[in-house]
């Protein structure tokens, strides 16, 4: 137990909150306490009274202040106590308070709701100071030394947010550590847990992800924080007002609950949040208190790095799709064709398998693009290519060489099988409707590539092919020759 310090006989107090009902509900519950009472409605107000005053308790009940309003006005009435006694009474979901005023000096504070008895033991007794174990601040620096290395040797998002929540979980007294990240469609997502008595917060809340429509989103600490972008801590279960989650977090020997709202995005998004379960409730120091700060800062970092490096992923995927696929049908595009039959020569040749080639055009499209116009040659060159991706074997590669002219590698395929493989595909174009314009028909040339020719040259015979097909009549099939 920490030593305690009963109030002074006949104490003055000043006690600080602007709503007029709070004031007149502490006057009625703790009056008795003070040998003399002031009350103020502001921080002007209660700074007169301090310098007039030699008062032995200055109480700021926190409800009803705005945070980005009021706090440099009260971070210089708590500078002016120096250091004598000063009680918060912070609400639970507002606990942003607390690092703060605390870094401003010594600092007691009591989490609300309260009730009146614990309000009164709360003015009349208070620990010498919030406890400063040497052994947790220890625990915490390393934990944070945990957190940079999982940030310096992870890149996978999955992987680091598993690792901060076990380097949080050893922290003494935590039972559970689960760390919750909002996604690009603003969907917030339970990313990663780790509990030291076998707890899976996924039964608690129902479902691992869409969590902002959680019915608990205003009373769980790790789904609060995000909500709200301020620290809740939940040092008693039974204040969250849901009596269900109280019993669920007592059932599983949880006293108290801290969320940590990790960084803001550049976009000004809660990037997310960490939650940490204890088996019981205590007082944080000042120096606890911003070491938790600083973990979330460092998590939201390293789930930022995390981010940057998937989204660098896709970006590096985005780029190779562009540089190797033709825009209009999405078929490989001819630099990318030229790479992949050079690929499947070579193989071809150090495993003895036959390659063949197959080249064809649209019969007459510049007569297209004259009577009907270009999106309608448009429209036909990707209905051909549809086409044809449709008619091919899974192992076919469809390349568009330039225009209208296509290609297709086909790896493990002889000359007569490229000969059957084509005259499908001729058949299935001229069957073909496409809106817009007449039926279309293709020529096409076929080609084995020999035991010493180049894939060049293989193009150059199977062009020639595919040169006789016009000649002949078009919408039939040449076979190259040697």
């Amino acid at each position: 137990m920490p030593e305690q310090h009963a109030l002074a006989p006949h104490p003055i107090g000043l006690y600080l909150n602007p709503e007029g009902q709070r004031r007149v509900d502490f006057q009625t519950s703790c009056g008795a306490q003070f040998g003399k009472l002031f009350i103020a409605d502001g921080t002007e107000q209660a700074s007169v009274l301090l310098a007039q005053q030699a008062v032995d308790l200055l109480v700021i009940d926190l409800e009803r202040f705005e945070h980005s309003f009021d706090l440099a006005a009260l971070r210089e009435l708590v500078a002016q106590r120096a250091g004598k006694r000063t009680l918060l009474i912070c609400p639970f979901m507002s606990a942003g308070w607390l690092p703060d005023l605390m870094a401003m000096g010594p600092i007691e504070y009591a989490i609300s709701p309260l009730l009146d008895e614990d309000l009164r033991a709360s003015i009349a007794a208070r620990p010498a100071a919030a406890r400063q174990d040497a052994a947790d601040l220890r625990a915490l620096l390393a934990a944070g030394t945990l957190l940079q290395q999982s940030i310096a040797d992870v890149d996978d998002l999955d992987k680091m947010a598993e690792q901060v929540c076990v380097a949080l979980g050893r922290l003494p007294g935590v039972v559970h550590v689960s760390l919750f990240h909002m996604r690009d469609m603003g969907d917030l997502e339970l990313e990663a847990q780790y509990s030291s008595i076998g707890f899976n917060l996924t039964r608690l809340l129902l479902r691992p992800d869409r969590l902002l429509q959680s019915p608990l989103r205003h009373a769980f600490p790790g789904l609060l924080a995000v909500c709200s972008g301020e620290i809740v801590l939940l040092d008693a279960p039974a204040k969250a007002g849901e009596p269900e989650l109280a019993i669920s977090l007592a059932d599983i020997g949880v006293g108290m609950v801290l969320g940590l709202p990790l960084p803001v995005s550049r976009a000004g998004q809660i990037r997310g949040s960490l939650c940490l379960m204890f088996d019981h409730a205590r007082q944080f120091s000042a120096d606890e208190v911003a070491s938790f700060v600083a973990l979330a800062q460092l998590a939201g970092f390293g789930l930022r790095m995390a981010e940057m490096s998937r989204e660098n992923e896709q970006l590096q995927g985005r780029l190779t799709r562009l540089a190797t696929t033709d825009a209009l049908t999405g078929t490989a595009n001819r630099r990318h064709g030229e790479s992949l039959l050079e690929r499947e020569a070579r193989r071809a040749r150090r495993y003895k398998l036959p390659l063949a080639l197959i080249a064809f055009d649209i019969d007459r499209f510049k007569a297209i693009n004259d009577q009907f116009g270009h999106p309608v040659g448009d429209a036909a060159i990707r209905a051909v290519a549809e086409v044809a991706q449709a008619a091919l074997r899974i192992s076919d590669v469809l390349v568009r060489s330039g225009g209208a002219e296509f290609q297709i590698i086909a790896p493990h395929t002889s000359a007569i099988d490229a000969l059957k493989i084509a005259e499908k595909l001729r058949m299935a174009i001229a069957a073909a409707d496409v809106a817009g314009c007449d039926r279309l028909t293709i020529s096409l040339g076929v080609g084995q590539m020999t035991e010493q020719e180049s894939p060049d040259a293989l193009a150059v015979r199977v062009a020639a092919a595919l040169a006789r097909a016009k000649r002949a009549g078009r919408n039939c099939v040449e076979l190259a020759m040697q």
